[in-house]
């Protein structure tokens, strides 16, 4: 410090003798630190500013300037603190209202981010600011009033493929299935290479059991490069043994299975596709497999049990699910669904 206080009188002295007041002083400091960004010396412009700061701490320009140069040099906390000394001061200041609502948008501070971004707006300044406030909405889950923000947003940007991207997700986690695909082939539209788009679409239309719609748009992702992981292929296999290739599917999940062959929800899966393709035996021996693992599963014995009863042996099936209620009383309510005595 004591050398930047020397640093100071010659700075002081250089622009013809020591400042006769302090907003002197801080106005040759400031006059001084713009020299130096212009030189491309910004740690040195940020301590000449520091100093500035130090010597009037009330002086504006002298806040608004450090802020933008600890931005510069991403000193995101001590810009954040420079813009809000300003706003005390000044509430609507432009700059320092623009650039502490980024600060706080990009560290997520949502609150923070609506709190100043509506200032924004009511002062009619600042660059995508609805954008940055239907954001901050989604984030915080606040649906009527992200999808507010996010119109106004794709009325200023209809090239941001976030956009209609965020109305679709917002609406996948309210069921609203229908509606999300159509966003997200909007979004298709703005990006049309998009594989992560393809994915979330195709679990979209499985979700509303538009499997043969599903597996278009998971291959379409795969063709696009999208990462196929065990969950994608699980998710495609399914969706081609519920849109009627079922050796397909079924051929991928045992693929699948064969890499990780003690996943209980994994043959849990290839049991119900069995199942629901009327092959109760190989149904069981997935069953069993997963009842080996984990003996108190009491859903895969109710399964072997409704699996024999398919299979003609009621008797024996009646007394498996019997047990399985003991286990599990929960699985009584599945007694006498879709006729017969046991459901099926």
């Amino acid at each position: 410090m004591k050398k930047l206080f020397l640093l100071a009188i010659a700075i002081a002295t250089t622009f013809g003798a020591f400042a006769k007041n302090a907003d002197d002083s801080v106005k040759v400091l400031i006059q001084k630190a713009k020299i130096e960004q212009e030189a491309g010396r910004h740690k040195l412009a940020l301590e000449l500013l520091q100093m500035a700061v130090a010597v009037n701490p009330n002086m504006i320009e002298a806040q608004r300037a450090l802020g933008i140069e600890a931005l510069e040099v991403r000193q995101f906390d001590l810009a954040r603190q420079s813009f809000l000394t300003v706003l005390a001061s000044q509430p609507n200041d432009a700059v320092a209202l623009e650039k502490v609502t980024e600060i706080f948008y990009n560290f997520r501070k949502w609150d923070d981010a609506i709190k100043y971004g509506q200032k924004l707006l009511a002062l009619n300044i600042g660059k995508r600011v609805n954008f940055m406030i239907g954001r901050s909405m989604y984030e915080k889950e606040d649906f009527a009033q992200c999808f507010k923000y996010l119109e106004a947003a794709f009325v200023e940007e209809p090239k941001n493929v976030e956009i209609p991207t965020m109305f679709a997700r917002a609406l996948v986690d309210m069921s609203n299935f229908k509606a999300a695909a159509r966003y997200y082939l909007e979004a298709l539209k703005i990006d049309t290479a998009n594989n992560r788009l393809m994915n979330e679409l195709g679990m979209t239309y499985s979700a509303m059991n538009d499997e043969k719609t599903a597996v278009k748009y998971y291959e379409m992702a795969m063709e696009k490069g999208y990462k196929v992981d065990n969950n994608f292929v699980e998710n495609l296999s399914n969706s081609y043994i519920a849109a009627g290739m079922p050796q397909k599917g079924m051929e991928m999940l045992l693929k699948l299975l064969e890499k990780r062959p003690g996943d209980i929800d994994l043959l849990n899966n290839v049991a119900n596709n069995y199942y629901s393709l009327g092959n109760y035996k190989e149904a069981i021996n997935y069953w069993d497999k997963v009842l080996y693992l984990d003996r108190e599963e009491a859903r895969a014995l109710y399964m072997i049990g409704m699996s024999y009863i398919k299979m003609g042996d009621k008797n024996k099936g009646a007394t498996l699910c019997n047990k399985a209620i003991e286990m599990d009383p929960s699985l009584k309510q599945f007694r006498n669904v879709s006729g017969g005595p046991f459901g099926g």
